[in-house]
């Protein structure tokens, strides 16, 4: 399995970036798929989450509003729009596959429940 970040990069405040992640070697539309930051200093966390089949998505608060999940099935896609970018956004970004559950959809944002991990893009958001 390989997952494949790219559009990173540095942005003022209030500007916007679109990232992607290309999966590769796995069923993609049997996974829930998702975004992490981790800034330094500090833990990783989830940003969002979107369902094997795109009917859900579940979002940090901290970037709710702002921040846009979607993804591409036919083209084995992730995507995470950002607008209004914050200097607390800076981080390394990486997207994440997670085993769709056969029952009723839950979505995590708790880095243990994701079977596999991209190798990450930088994000900069200077004030």
């Amino acid at each position: 399995v390989h997952l494949l970040e790219t559009g990173g990069g540095s942005v003022e405040a209030g500007g916007s970036l679109r990232l992607s992640c290309e999966a590769s070697g796995l069923t993609f539309t049997t996974y829930d798929m998702a975004w992490f930051r981790q800034a330094p200093g500090k833990e990783r966390e989830g940003v969002a989450v979107i369902s094997s089949g795109s009917s859900i998505s579940k979002y940090n608060e901290a970037v709710k509003g702002r921040f846009t999940v979607t993804r591409d099935n036919l083209k084995n896609q992730l995507y995470l729009r950002m607008n209004d970018l914050k200097s607390e956004d800076t981080g390394v970004y990486y997207c994440a596959a997670m085993k769709a559950p056969t029952g009723p959809i839950s979505l995590h944002l708790d880095g243990q429940y994701y079977n596999y991990w991209g190798q990450g893009t930088q994000v900069t958001v200077s004030s």
